[in-house]
């Protein structure tokens, strides 16, 4: 019986965990994309001085 419902919400539309899959897709994607500027200076003008300045 679970088979036919499934075919029939595949006949009839989108299926609500297809809805579901999609709002999720939708929440992890729509972050902030990664601002990679700061990686265009090498890695040792980036790390902070391990002495102590006095």
């Amino acid at each position: 019986m679970k088979t036919i419902q499934k075919w029939f919400e595949q006949l009839a539309g989108i299926s609500q965990d297809e809805l579901d899959r999609l709002a999720l897709a939708a929440e992890v994607f729509s972050e902030a994309p990664f601002d990679a500027s700061d990686l265009q200076k090498p890695a040792c003008w980036r790390r902070k001085s391990r002495h102590a300045k006095n």
